[in-house]
């Protein structure tokens, strides 16, 4: 006794087919665009460390040398004096301070903005990103003459208040938006259960929001880090920050390009390392909240 086996054959479409086609096409023109902007914006910095470790020859020959012994001899200097290690220490100084000062206003801020109904809310919400839509030379000025008379100018608590102009919009705003996201729910079922405001807050608020709360001190150190006009004006020499502090390697009859190169390069890596950081704390909140079964 013999069984027949039915084979059914799909045949696809034409149109199918050329529509799967368009797409493969689409995604291999977006990966070759996406390569091509990569290279365009990592280009610069990696031009930075190959001049970090040229000699003062290597990187004024004509042309340019892409192959070549590498020296460790601008980084010693760098190392050696306190030119780089002073203004190093100073933006360490003044960025942890500013963002710790953006936490401690900024989070309760943020989280009045999205919970609470209060006249003037949104005035109050709209004034603290102004703060961010002006220019900075257009509140430089009043912001030294201001600073002179108290006596913070040229001090490490003046560029840390100078500094919220900065990061206290971008905390505020991306919280607020992260909050007002979450169920209200959430508190009031912490309430039925004998928690007050600021328990509900702690244990489940502050988990859930800990991926914007990483992402907006992310953006905020950058951007305080790189910073260049606040502290080109507010600061003197005591208190000079890496992103003014590499002028020092400019000079009248000169321009020291292989330790300015490796000042650059070491300037960078506590954004990087700052970044990386960030991204594990956004990936450990938003699974923080799971329920393991």
């Amino acid at each position: 006794m013999s069984t027949a086996t039915d084979r059914t054959i799909t045949i696809p479409f034409r149109g199918q087919s050329s529509r799967r086609s368009r797409r493969a096409t689409g995604h291999t023109l977006v990966i070759i665009g996406l390569s091509v902007w990569t290279i365009f914006t990592l280009a610069p910095i990696a031009w930075i460390l190959l001049m970090s470790f040229k000699t003062p020859d290597q990187i004024v020959s004509n042309p340019p040398l892409f192959f070549f012994a590498p020296t460790l001899e601008n980084y010693i200097e760098v190392f050696s004096g306190p030119e780089f290690l002073t203004p190093f220490v100073n933006s360490l100084i003044v960025t942890g301070g500013a963002l710790l000062v953006t936490l401690v206003i900024g989070l309760p801020t943020a989280y009045a903005l999205a919970r609470f109904t209060f006249k003037g809310r949104e005035n109050i919400g709209f004034g603290i990103l102004s703060l961010r839509f002006a220019p900075e030379l257009l509140v430089i000025l009043p912001l030294y003459l201001i600073f002179q008379q108290t006596g913070l100018a040229n001090s490490y608590l003046g560029l840390i208040l100078a500094y919220q102009i900065v990061t206290l919009p971008m905390l505020v705003w991306m919280l607020r938006s992260f909050i007002e996201d979450l169920p209200g729910e959430l508190e009031e079922a912490v309430a039925v259960d004998g928690g007050s405001r600021w328990t509900a807050f702690r244990h489940v608020m502050f988990r859930l929001i800990a991926p914007g709360l990483g992402a907006s001190l992310m953006l905020s150190f950058i951007w305080a880090w790189n910073n260049y006009t606040l502290p080109l004006v507010l600061s003197g020499r005591e208190t000079q920050v890496i992103t003014t502090g590499l002028q020092q390697y400019v000079g009248y009859q000169a321009i020291e390009w292989g330790p300015m190169a490796a000042a650059t390069i070491i300037s960078i890596l506590p954004g990087v390392l700052f970044a990386i950081f960030s991204l594990r704390w956004i990936v450990g909140g938003l699974t923080a909240g799971t329920v393991k079964g």
